[in-house]
C-alpha cells in the first residue's frame, strides 16, 4: 500500500450524479492486479508513442522492463514523462486506470532482485527474471527496468460513471 499523503477527489462533470469516488486502496489493488498495460510515452520527435506491456506494482510504484535499444527506453532517457493505463474497452462495465508519472532507471541489486520476484509472483514462469548488472539479463537478453511513482492517477468508473483522480506529494 502507498505510504506517500494521497488526495482524493471526483470530478462531478464527468460523472453521473451520486457517482462515488474509488479510494485510493481500492486503485491500487485494481491497477496492481491488472494483466496487461499499455504505456504512452513521448517519441524524440514529439508525437506520442504508445505500446502495451506487462508490469508489476511493487514499493509503491509501477515498474516495467524494456530492452535498451526499444523505442519506449531511447523515449524516457530523453523525456521520463510517461502515462500507463489498464482497464477494459466497453462502455458499460469495468473500470479504466491511468496512471501518470516519471520514469527512473532501477539499478540498484536488491531492489532488482525484489522486482524481479514481484514479476514472477504475478506472472510465473512466463517472466521469469536474473538479475545483471544494472537490470535484468545478459548480453542480448539485457532489459532495463524502470520505476514510476504516481504523481497523478484517474480513475474512470462505470456504472455509474464518475471520475476520480488521486494525487500525490
Amino acid at each position: 500500500m502507498t505510504t506517500a499523503a494521497v488526495t482524493t477527489t471526483i470530478d462531478a462533470r464527468y460523472g453521473e450524479p451520486g457517482a462515488e469516488p474509488m479510494s485510493w486502496p481500492e486503485t491500487e489493488a485494481l491497477f496492481a492486479s491488472a494483466p496487461l498495460y499499455w504505456v504512452s510515452t513521448i517519441h524524440t520527435t514529439g508525437r506520442p508513442h504508445v505500446a502495451p506491456l506487462v508490469g508489476v506494482w511493487h514499493d509503491d510504484a509501477f515498474h516495467l522492463t524494456v530492452g535498451p535499444g526499444e523505442q519506449k527506453a531511447l523515449n524516457l532517457v530523453r523525456d521520463p514523462r510517461i502515462a500507463v493505463t489498464t482497464g477494459r474497452n466497453d462502455w458499460d462495465s469495468g473500470t479504466d486506470v491511468v496512471l501518470e508519472g516519471a520514469a527512473h532507471r532501477v539499478t540498484d541489486h536488491d531492489a532488482l532482485t525484489a522486482i524481479a520476484a514481484a514479476y514472477f509472483g504475478k506472472y510465473g514462469d512466463a517472466w521469469r527474471f536474473e538479475v545483471g548488472e544494472g537490470g535484468f539479463g545478459i548480453a542480448d537478453e539485457f532489459a532495463w527496468v524502470f520505476r514510476i511513482p504516481p504523481r497523478k492517477v484517474l480513475v474512470f468508473a462505470k456504472q455509474p460513471h464518475g471520475q476520480t483522480t488521486h494525487r500525490f506529494g
